[in-house]
């Protein structure tokens, strides 16, 4: 084998786990890194305790006073602990976390020196506001731009380093960030929510949102990893034909995990223990060295926080054990692609679950409220859910038979379908007492017996309820968790919205009671999302034709699905709820499908360069070994040469086809790239790189990856597929 891949291999082989003894419970490691309720209490003052709680649960503005108690009492709670720098910790739209980090050492003259760290450090910091994904918001020359203090994610030490959470806006105030607009849109949620629980219980006050993932990842041996330019600087391969043994045998999942990967995930597991994030579970995935980790659920903002610290974390602990982690949605082809599952839910102040079915028929009537609507919701805008979930990454993935389709339905399992064609068969308008007792106690009164294993999940279903939340199971790994939970949470609290004002109409002008009158509206609202209800196999060719039917969109590409991202109906929801302008909006949009042409853009240029620079030259030589012994033989040979070198010939010949293939291909690629990239408008460029350039990597690939058949293991350039998922 080539000289890089057998170092590489010959490397990883000799890798041995790195042991780690946990000498305390993880119970008592939790949060300690962490300036949470239970720290401020030891380190605030009263009065300034008070502003960072009231601005936490009730969003009142802290004034400078109070947060110059803060910024102190952090510093030494800081210090305490051996840091040395802060960084105000912020998601711009390029879909990592930034950070810039500060020392707390200043001088004061006469060779002296403090650590100080004010008010005005802590609320406010000014990184480049150009230098980041802006979608035209900011020009190259107008560089300002502001980092603020979000006091709901508390502030966190990793390394030597505070980290402080904040939000990134623009000099003229336009959100540039993840965080702005999923506050706004977990505000208007709040807000909506509560509203419509009043309904039900007057004593709530507040409705949260929360979130629970589930993160998918590969763990690649980091030397491996490194000998591959795809994985380098894609994330992925673009070329590499299956390995005799895949997943086919089903031994991977949930299988015995490998001691070198425990132990990564061991270190990782203490790591998040001391940073507040709750991770409980662990197992292998279905794919091999594929695996999952997953929390317990938290407020939305904060698990939105430690899903982006959390991938940061993976990157360097993995690198301690030699490891490369692969996010990417499709690292290998042929083999299962990693998601992460997005748990949803709502919860009031008053410890209720509005989306777990209760013990009597009023708390069972809100449930169906927030149930119906939640999926009237979705119904909607699904269109819009659809874009949410959409990347050059992601496309790969969804609909390939593992993992939901690009069709957005929702599945509720068959005890819930039948009580809610029950209560579609509600009479309109005022109910006899009769009707009423029926209603309560045979339709609504029945939801207790729905237990949350009581229904057989459908894998296929891309938003499923499970039990007591539903499921956003099409969220690609490498997404930020912000995107789409921004999106549900604003279409859920215009749902609310709307569903308040017709319940109220006809309180006020039908004279009917609150329960009647919440009926007939749930009913109306099940007739009209019937369409979005799916609990077949979402894989078959049958669902395609029947959601076409039905009206449901089939987006199976970034560029149609970002469409709807800038819809006259997405930008007047999203100004209606105040999560995002126009130009927000927009500028999203442009950045979204600016990233995928420029994905697709690198990914062409890597692989014309492994294509032409790697395997066509290994291919040329091995091809000239063939000749020399074709030459060989017809010296020996002679008369019978014809009969003896046929099969040397035939594999002669096809190792010319296949480089040809790649040559023409190759060349064929280049040109359709210059020719998008002459393009200005970037929506056409988009679709140029997406139904013209990025088709013809798979022509690329075959020929390659037939080459890998064909030449001689010694010299094949690339780790192989059965070396990157088997080596451990």
């Amino acid at each position: 084998m080539s000289t890089l891949r057998f170092h590489a291999i010959k490397k990883s082989l000799s890798s041995k786990p790195i042991p780690l003894e946990e000498k305390e419970r993880r119970s008592d490691l939790f949060g300690k890194n962490v300036f949470n309720e239970n720290t401020m209490r030891q380190y605030l003052t009263k009065d300034a305790f008070v502003g960072v709680m009231n601005a936490v649960q009730y969003g009142k503005k802290i004034d400078r006073a109070i947060a110059d108690q803060v910024s102190s009492s952090m510093k030494d709670w800081a210090l305490s602990k051996g840091v040395t720098h802060y960084t105000h910790w912020f998601q711009p739209l390029t879909g990592a976390t930034a950070e810039k980090h500060d020392a707390f050492f200043e001088t004061i003259g006469n060779g002296m020196a403090i650590e100080k760290f004010g008010g005005s450090q802590l609320v406010q910091q000014e990184p480049d506001a150009s230098s980041f994904p802006n979608g035209g918001i900011r020009n190259t020359f107008e560089a300002r731009g502001y980092t603020a203090w979000d006091p709901t994610s508390p502030a966190f030490i990793y390394g030597t380093t505070l980290c402080i959470p904040t939000i990134f806006v623009a000099y003229t105030g336009e959100a540039l960030d993840y965080k702005t607009p999923l506050l706004r849109a977990l505000h208007a949620v709040d807000e909506a929510a509560t509203a419509v629980c009043k309904y039900f219980d007057k004593n709530v006050k507040k409705v949260t949102s929360s979130l629970g993932w589930e993160q998918e990842y590969f763990l690649i041996d980091k030397t491996l990893a490194a000998s591959r330019p795809d994985i380098t600087l894609t994330g992925r391969t673009l070329l590499g034909h299956s390995s005799a043994k895949g997943q086919q045998l089903d031994d991977h999942y949930f299988g015995s995990i490998p001691s070198r990967a425990l132990n990564f995930m061991r270190e990782l597991e203490t790591e998040c223990m001391l940073l507040g994030i709750p991770v409980k579970t662990r197992h292998n995935e279905v794919a091999p060295n594929q695996f999952e980790l997953a929390p317990i659920y938290e407020e939305a903002n904060l698990a939105v926080d430690h899903n982006s610290l959390l991938m940061d974390i993976m990157n360097r602990i993995a690198s301690r054990h030699d490891f490369k982690v692969l996010f990417h949605e499709k690292p290998f082809a042929g083999i299962n692609g990693s998601g992460k599952h997005n748990n949803w839910s709502l919860s009031t102040d008053t410890g209720v679950n509005l989306l777990a079915p209760g013990k009597t028929p009023m708390s069972n009537l809100q449930f169906l409220t927030f149930f119906i609507n939640t999926i009237k919701a979705v119904n909607e805008h699904e269109a819009l859910l659809r874009a949410t979930i959409a990347s050059a990454s992601n496309d790969h993935r969804l609909g390939a038979n593992e993992a939901p389709p690009a069709i957005i339905s929702v599945f509720i399992g068959e005890q819930l379908t039948k009580v809610l064609e029950e209560l579609e068969g509600v009479t309109k308008g005022k109910l006899s007492p009769q009707e009423k007792t029926e209603l309560k106690l045979n339709v609504v009164g029945k939801i207790p017996d729905v237990l949350l294993d009581n229904t057989d999940r459908n894998r296929t279903s891309p938003f499923a309820f499970t039990g007591n939340k539903f499921e956003f199971r099409a969220v690609g790994s490498t997404a930020n968790c912000g995107n789409p939970m921004t999106v549900l949470n604003t279409i859920v609290a215009k749902q609310l919205k709307d569903f308040k004002v017709e319940v109220d109409k006809l309180i006020d002008k039908k004279d009917l009671k609150k329960d009647e009158a919440v009926f007939n509206v749930l009913r109306e609202y099940i007739k009209s999302s019937k369409r979005i209800l799916f609990e077949g196999n979402g894989y078959g060719e049958a669902w395609e034709k029947e959601a076409k039917k039905r009206g449901l969109s089939n987006n199976k590409t970034t560029p149609e699905a970002l469409k709807s991202r800038v819809s006259k109906e997405t930008i007047a929801l999203f100004e209606d709820m105040n999560v995002m302008s126009k130009i927000e909006t927009e500028a999203r949009y442009e950045i979204e499908i600016e990233a995928y042409i420029m994905h697709i853009q690198i990914e062409g240029r890597v692989l014309g360069d492994i294509a032409r620079n790697h395997i066509v030259p290994t291919a040329v030589k091995y091809q000239n070994t063939l000749i020399e012994n074709v030459k060989g033989l017809k010296e020996i040979f002679d008369k019978k040469f014809k009969e003896v070198s046929k099969e040397q010939i035939n594999l002669i010949e096809d190792i010319s086809s296949h480089i040809e293939g790649i040559n023409a291909n190759v060349t064929k690629m280049i040109n359709e790239r210059k020719q998008a990239n002459a393009i200005e408008d970037a929506e056409k460029k988009a679709h140029a790189y997406c139904f013209n350039v990025k088709p013809l990597f798979e022509d690329i690939r075959y020929h390659c990856d037939k080459l890998e058949l064909l030449i001689d293991d010694e010299i094949w350039p690339l780790t192989k597929y059965r070396e990157l998922l088997f080596t451990r």
